[in-house]
């Protein structure tokens, strides 16, 4: 059974569109089935403000492994793009969150799925309500498109043209 998994990307470092691409061929390159990717959105920092606009987007999709395995991959794929974690919510060449890895509820240390901020960015809400708007959020039974009309977040979210 292959569980649907939503990921959020995100880069305010460096050319912000390619570092997204790379990120985006590394997971496929590693065995994430993408399904559906969303529009590439410009968006305001979050938690740090006094830094460069994001670009974020999500990909919806399926992974042959585990959440263990997929998060060893996308870390691997963030350090092969230059992450460098040096400060929370600061600026990064890419940053990949599991949003949902189908309906399970995981709170390790090393791992929270759903990650446990993503009901209050609209960031990451924005672009998942574009492809996957009725995928329901285990802890809370919502869809997506609900979380979003409930999400108090204020920050700027806009879709960028893709000239």
């Amino acid at each position: 059974m292959n569980e649907k998994i939503i990921l959020s990307l995100g880069s305010n470092v460096g050319d912000r569109k390619e570092n997204i691409n790379a990120a985006l061929s590394g997971l496929m390159m590693s065995g994430f089935d993408a399904d559906s990717v969303s529009s590439f959105y410009e968006t305001e920092p979050v938690g740090l403000k006094e830094q460069d606009d994001f670009i974020n987007i999500a990909v919806s999709g399926t992974f042959e492994g585990g959440p263990e395995q997929l998060i060893g991959m996308i870390r691997t794929i963030e350090i092969d793009l230059g992450r460098v974690r040096e400060e929370k919510y600061g600026p990064r060449t890419i940053d990949i969150d599991i949003i949902f890895f189908g309906e399970r509820k995981i709170g390790t240390e090393d791992l929270k799925i759903p990650h446990p901020e993503f009901r209050n960015r609209k960031f990451v809400l924005v672009p998942v309500c574009e492809i996957e708007p009725d995928a329901q959020d285990p802890v809370t039974g919502k869809t997506v498109s609900l979380l979003l009309t409930e999400c108090a977040d204020s920050s700027g979210v806009s879709k960028m043209s893709m000239k």
